[in-house]
């Protein structure tokens, strides 16, 4: 599942994502996108992953979307005409699908983040259920600088995760959000020193996760993203339902057992997934 642009790995359940071009500040190519997609679903089909890490190696998480996205896709993201708008937006569409994925796994997902988190890295980092962050960590939506309006999900997701006026800001100004900004807004969980102390927060907040039924972390996932997207009325009836279909008495009862004699409790992982079609980078840079 590697690439170019990150290198995974996986060992009792948890699976770490590593941004790995430093050289470049972790820029994201056209086959970055179908890359994080096809890693991402591949570990959900298993049905074995408990928990994702998302790290990055380098001074900055990723500086964003690379250059040659715009220059490879100028076809696909050609709008001279109605026709060539349709296939914009489908293109478009795609795109955003590489992040959503993140949202829609089984697994939560953790992103540690160091230094710069720009642009397309916000969009990839506020896709994500937890995120973490070095002292020196800082927060932008650059897109208006080049006249743009970000657009792979980061103005959806922002204003439900921090204050709206907040995220309006640093939409309208491309002004940096600081470390201890982000966590006095909501937008990181944690502060850590150094991009060490980072990555050991990060796995053993996967490691807690890890141990618990990864039924009911997946079902706390289902719920909560419902919830973010419907009215409480709608989401408490959602809830009713998903929770007649997961509750595990199994599960339940290991829990309790493993609580009261303080060991870790052992649950079954879930299911294996049939795999799912997955587009691919056509030979021009575009995302099929």
């Amino acid at each position: 599942m590697d690439n170019e642009y990150f290198q995974i790995s996986t060992e009792s359940g948890i699976a770490h994502l590593r941004l790995n071009r430093p050289e470049r500040l972790n820029a994201m190519g056209p086959s970055f996108f179908t890359g994080l997609r096809d890693a991402v679903l591949t570990l959900d089909d298993a049905g074995d992953t408990r928990a994702l890490v998302i790290s990055s190696t380098g001074k900055h998480f990723s500086a964003g979307m690379a250059l040659e996205v715009f220059t490879a896709t100028t076809d696909a993201f050609d709008n001279s005409s109605p026709r060539a708008r349709l296939g914009f937006q489908h293109a478009l569409r795609n795109l955003i699908d590489c992040f959503d994925t993140l949202d829609q796994v089984r697994f939560p997902v953790i992103c540690a983040i160091q230094g710069g988190c720009i642009g397309g890295g916000l969009d990839l980092a506020v896709a994500c259920d937890i995120r973490a962050c070095t002292t020196d960590a800082f927060f932008a939506l650059q897109e208006t600088q080049i006249g743009m309006t970000a657009d792979l999900g980061v103005l959806q997701r922002l204003p439900k995760i921090i204050p709206a006026g907040v995220a309006r800001q640093m939409a309208y100004t491309s002004e940096r959000l600081s470390a201890e900004r982000a966590l006095a807004v909501g937008l990181v969980n944690a502060v850590l020193p150094d991009a060490e102390a980072l990555l050991r927060h990060a796995m053993e907040l996967a490691r807690t996760i890890a141990s618990q039924s990864p039924l009911a972390v997946a079902g706390c996932k289902t719920a909560m993203n419902f919830a973010r997207d419907h009215s409480t009325s709608d989401s408490l009836r959602h809830m009713a339902l998903l929770q007649s279909a997961i509750f595990d008495t199994q599960d339940i009862a290991e829990a309790i057992s493993a609580w009261h004699e303080e060991r870790q409790g052992h649950f079954g992982a879930l299911p294996p997934l049939t795999p799912r079609h997955r587009g691919a980078a056509a030979k021009d840079g575009s995302v099929q």
